[in-house]
């Protein structure tokens, strides 16, 4: 019995139907045709059986080289027929045909046709229940496995004997052999390094066959961006398959990769370069590309039954293809010997999922794989982790792991080995990884290597020279930060910042993040000129990129009224050392333009400050809107005693002056911010003066007040927001301030400024 089935949608009324070139199948008249069923459960698949024999057959020549030209076979097309009886025909340029197998059949024939109107220049036929074809134990030959995906089960070739089918016909002729296929429908390399144990090691083979493909790791889906990870799954996991297969004695060779009706340019340059690493990693490999490939990636023309699948002559093309000579015994035994003395590496560690550790024989490297598609966590907690790293014993110290150049991914990971060769960091090892460890010593042995700071925790190295693989000689940071939280790296740390004096003045970036904000180091005369931040157990490359007067630096300088902008800045962490007005309260910008005008002199002479218990603050007699209410410090008596918080005054509000002016000289654009309301009035008698000390260098002045904004129309370089930043409130409501700091980002962002152009002020101007 055969069952021929297709899929094909309908509209109601709709019906499918069968002709052929047998009278059973109506002999090409439409008003004999076979009709086909379907029902909701399998729609749009409709199916048929059909008593066919000998009798119904028809002989002469084919156009495919899979059967004798002799080989009985039936010619047929499907119609869809209408509801009004209109009768279309599956329009092609050639007929269906299935051959006629000899009688009885062991089981139902389902002759898989695919798409109505589709026809394939091969016919896909199986039997329902499938027939094994009994292999004598006795041969005198190897024992050879095949382990693959669908392909490699003969999946749309006919009666599903595909290449691997042949091979083993062939190589039980020629040789003896016994060949195994324990392959399975869908098989990717993590599914199939999780069975090997199982299914692979009881046969006790001379020779397994790898037979998966990169379509099932899902690269003809995979976004562009996840398409290297695909591949590098694919590669580790053969890497990983070849190593299991030394490891009980026998010799892997690797079916190569085939294309797929569905990849573009971008997967078929990862198809070709996934071939050329197979084809150099010392086992015979199936060099099945060439004769596959239309150069496209895609099925060479006739070739394939669908996008992933080859049809019977394709599977013909790649047995053909095969040099059965790499199986003969003693050929087998000299590949054997040749790939052992080849491989150096040996895993010292692996879960069963996918995640392993490799360490090189005699050298200070390992690597760590993970082709699962989840981030992994490497922990001093994992104890099988910890036992294997000590039983490798690898010298202590610091280690940096890069992925392989070629990925593209040049993220730097850190590792601290003890003294007893065991893992002293907590690292997230990302999904789809290899990672390549080095001592640092080794990953920057073709680099002057100088460190320039170290606390225990935070190492800063200054790089001069070329780095591996490239001839650049400009200087780089290496920031190694080996503690489990995060580094603030900024100008206040006054031993970071002369530490830093040690790398030429310039801008240096982090090549891989350099939107990023806190990636950027700028280093003046002075030493480290910005905030920088470095993660958990990190490795952070800045290289130069280059001279601090070629970028266009702005520093943000609060005018008052009160402390919220000093607040905001905090949270945005683009606060540096502090400026007059940032703790202060004035409710007259007159008075504070006034102040900037006479350099600040009077600002904290006591002969102007008066205390006031009833609200501990001081005030000051000159400038009347001016109030001090951060000055006070514990156990003072400014009742009795006020000559302490005069000098502090007097030495904090010295330093602070000093930063303005040094800003208002030395940054090339700021951002002045004032909070609270004001009169045009003041705000254009303030602009007058800010344009005297700025000398024709360019600056704004935001104001952001609950006032209409028609106040500030037409006064130049002025940019006004009606909305308020009420320091009481955030300070009494956590996540009111930090909904203010989101709106202070935004403003901030569309002017331009980021921490990639904040001026930074350093706490002592010379």
């Amino acid at each position: 019995m055969y069952r021929f089935q297709v899929r094909a949608t309908t509209q109601p009324g709709d019906r499918i139907a069968l002709v052929g070139s047998s009278p059973r199948l109506g002999a090409w008249d439409p008003s004999r045709c076979v009709w086909l069923q379907t029902d909701p459960a399998c729609y749009p698949l409709w199916w048929v059986e059909l008593p066919l024999g000998p009798a119904d057959g028809t002989s002469g020549p084919l156009s495919s080289g899979e059967w004798p030209q002799e080989t009985p076979r039936v010619e047929y097309r499907y119609l869809r027929v209408q509801a009004d009886g209109e009768v279309i025909w599956e329009a092609a340029d050639r007929n269906r045909w299935v051959p006629l197998e000899p009688q009885p059949l062991p089981s139902v024939l389902i002759v898989e046709d695919g798409e109505f109107g589709r026809i394939p220049s091969c016919p896909y036929g199986y039997f329902a229940t499938p027939i094994l074809e009994p292999e004598p134990e006795d041969l005198p030959g190897l024992k050879i496995v095949v382990l693959g995906s669908s392909v490699a089960l003969g999946c749309s070739a006919w009666l599903l004997r595909g290449w691997a089918w042949l091979l083993q016909k062939a190589l039980r002729e020629r040789y003896g052999h016994r060949v195994r296929n324990l392959s399975e429908l869908g098989a990717t390399v993590s599914r199939t390094l999780a069975r090997f144990d199982q299914v692979v090691v009881p046969e006790q083979p001379d020779v397994v066959i790898v037979a998966l493909s990169l379509g099932n790791e899902g690269l003809a889906t995979a976004l562009p961006e996840h398409r290297r990870a695909v591949q590098r799954r694919f590669e580790n996991g053969l890497r990983r398959l070849i190593e299991k297969i030394q490891n009980i004695g026998a010799l892997p060779i690797l079916a190569g990769v085939y294309p797929h009706g569905d990849y573009g340019p971008e997967q078929h340059l990862l198809l070709q370069e996934t071939q050329q690493k197979m084809l150099g990693w010392g086992c015979p490999v199936f060099n099945w590309l060439p004769i596959l490939d239309d150069g496209q990636g895609r099925w060479k023309p006739d070739l394939a039954f669908d996008p992933a699948h080859p049809n019977s002559r394709g599977h013909r093309v790649m047995f053909e293809a095969i040099d059965l000579s790499l199986l003969e015994p003693g050929q087998v035994l000299s590949a054997r010997g040749k790939l052992a003395q080849s491989t150096a590496e040996r895993i010292i560690f692996e879960d069963g999922n996918g995640f392993w550790v490799a360490a090189e024989i005699g050298r200070d490297q390992f690597r760590i794989v993970n082709i699962t598609p989840y981030p992994y966590t490497l922990a001093p907690t994992w104890q099988s982790l910890q036992t294997a790293f000590q039983k490798s014993r690898l010298q202590p110290g610091l280690y940096i792991g890069r992925s392989d150049a070629r990925i593209g991914d040049k993220t730097l990971h850190l590792l601290s080995i003890q003294e007893d060769s065991s893992v002293q960091t907590t690292l997230s090892i990302p999904a789809d990884a290899d990672l390549i460890f080095s001592p640092i010593a080794q990953f920057f042995s073709a680099e002057a290597v100088e460190t320039i700071f170290e606390d225990g925790s935070l190492t800063l190295l200054k790089l001069s020279g070329s780095s591996k693989g490239s001839s650049d000689p400009r200087p780089r940071l290496c920031v190694i930060n080996r503690s489990n939280h995060e580094y603030n790296i900024h100008p206040m740390w006054k031993e970071v910042r002369a530490a830093l004096k040690a790398l030429p003045s310039g801008v240096y970036e982090d090549p891989l993040y350099r939107d990023a904000p806190f990636r950027t180091l700028m280093i003046g005369e002075g030493g480290l000129e910005s905030r920088v931040k470095a993660a958990p157990n990190s490795v952070m490359l800045l290289e130069y990129t280059c001279a601090l007067s070629d970028i266009h630096r702005v520093a943000v300088v609060p005018l008052g009224d009160r402390c919220a902008v000093r607040m905001l800045l905090y949270k945005l962490e683009y606060d540096g050392p502090a400026f007059p007005f940032d703790l202060t309260r004035t409710s007259n910008l007159a008075d504070v333009a006034d102040m900037i005008h006479h350099d600040f002199q009077g600002m904290w002479d006591p002969q102007y400050l008066r205390y006031s218990p009833a609200d501990r603050r001081i005030y000051h007699s000159k400038w009347t809107s001016l109030s001090f209410g951060h000055e006070l410090e514990e156990g003072e008596d400014p009742l009795w005693d006020m000559s302490p918080i005069y000098e502090r005054m007097r030495t904090r509000y010295t330093a602070r002056a000093k930063r303005f002016l040094h800003v208002l000289e030395k940054a090339d654009q700021i951002l002045f911010v004032r909070t609270g309301g004001c009169q045009r009035g003041a705000v254009i008698d303030l602009m007058d003066k800010l344009s005297a000390k700025r000398k024709g260098k360019p600056f704004l002045l935001l104001i952001i007040s609950p006032q209409s904004s028609d106040e500030f129309a037409g006064i130049p370089n002025v940019i006004h927001c009606d909305m308020e930043f009420n320091p009481d409130r955030m300070c009494a409501d956590p996540e009111h301030w930090q909904y203010c700091t989101g709106i202070m980002r935004e403003i901030l962002h569309s002017l331009g400024v980021s921490s990639r152009n904040l001026f930074w002020c350093p706490p002592q101007p010379s």
